[in-house]
């Protein structure tokens, strides 16, 4: 590989409060799940999956290298940090479905897990054609092998996945439409194929809605309060990673801000359908609290840039302290009153968003 290539494997390797990461979960309670509960909708997903729509969409037309354009230094380092991510995210879906069907004898998961291995696997193969049109393909084999595999139990890995996927569609669509009316902002041909694309995150979000609503047990009690944890986690996740990427936004003709809300919105609305609450997102304090987590999070990254040895330790200071700070503006905002909401009877297998 060229020096960039390894820069940009390196970036995916990074393991980060704010990259994505590799897991794994146990194996043997996931062959263990229980499908009688939501039989009949989880064989009309099934037979989703099946039809497999975008089988031949992932696939550059002829336009598509006529629509690259040259982008500026800040640009161009934005958006590739936007599809490393991307791509970081979508091979750690494809490693975790594929091994969960590989350690599976139950024919429902391997069946199920199997499906959405190969979407993710699509997804990554797409994002690597574009970044190679840059000469910084990350190199998947070498990321498979070296990079940190966290343990989730599946309670965790099926909060933590749902959002993911939900509010991946959430995003996409978001930038889709917003394009689609203005499409002197479309700088990339990537952009066009977000639509079909964020129907497979939705489809995989569902396939996560109906294995909690198989298990009651999972959305209530104590696991409300995890359920909480990991809907502030992935909200501000993004709202900080997208305050870190504006000239990316303002070249698409967004504004971060109300790009990430109407995201949050979205993906609000969406998760009513399995959790028993949603974020209150339009509390003047919860937008407070996000705001100083991004502030904190900039000042730390301009201290890991201090050179020469008293500024080396002055930036582990300030690391130290914007890590302090940040945990307790965290704490503050999970304390924050949630809205209720009344689980319906079933869950939505078509996006209507």
């Amino acid at each position: 590989m060229s020096a960039t290539m390894n820069a940009s494997t390196e970036q995916a390797v990074a393991d980060t409060v704010l990259t994505p990461r590799f897991y794994r979960t146990d194996f043997e309670a996931m062959d263990r799940l229980d499908m009688g509960p939501i039989r009949r909708q989880f064989d009309d997903l099934l037979e989703e999956f099946r039809a497999d729509a975008n089988r031949n969409f992932f696939e550059r037309d002829p336009a598509f290298a006529q629509e690259i354009r040259e982008l500026s230094p800040e640009l161009k380092r934005e958006f590739l940090d936007f599809l490393v991510s991307s791509i970081t995210a979508e091979y750690s879906g494809c490693l975790l479905y594929g091994e969960i069907k590989k350690h599976a004898t139950n024919p429902d998961v391997q069946t199920l897990f199997g499906y959405m291995a190969r979407d993710e696997a699509r997804h990554a193969g797409f994002i690597n054609k574009s970044l190679r049109d840059f000469g910084v393909a990350v190199d998947l084999g070498f990321l498979q092998r070296t990079k940190k595999y966290t343990y989730f139990a599946p309670k965790f890995i099926f909060y933590a996945t749902y959002l993911s996927e939900k509010i991946g569609y959430a995003r996409y669509i978001t930038m889709y439409r917003h394009l689609e009316r203005h499409p002197d902002r479309r700088f990339h041909p990537i952009f066009r194929w977000f639509e079909n694309w964020c129907n497979d995150e939705f489809r995989h979000g569902e396939a996560f809605a109906l294995l909690m609503r198989a298990d009651p047990r999972l959305l209530a009690g104590r696991n409300r309060l995890w359920i909480r944890f990991f809907l502030l986690a992935v909200y501000a996740t993004m709202y900080v990673r997208d305050h870190s990427r504006h000239a990316l936004h303002d070249a698409m003709g967004l504004d971060t801000d109300d790009y990430d809300y109407r995201v949050f919105h979205i993906t609000s609305e969406i998760s009513k359908q399995v959790f028993p609450f949603t974020l209150d997102v339009d509390r003047p304090a919860f937008r407070a609290g996000l705001a100083r987590l991004s502030r904190l999070s900039r000042r730390a990254s301009a201290a890991r840039e201090e050179r020469g040895v008293l500024g080396r330790l002055r930036g582990v200071l300030v690391q130290a302290g914007c890590g302090a700070a940040s945990a307790f503006t965290f704490a503050r905002l999970y304390a924050q009153p949630v809205v209720p909401n009344e689980i319906p009877a079933q869950v939505r297998l078509s996006p209507a968003w």
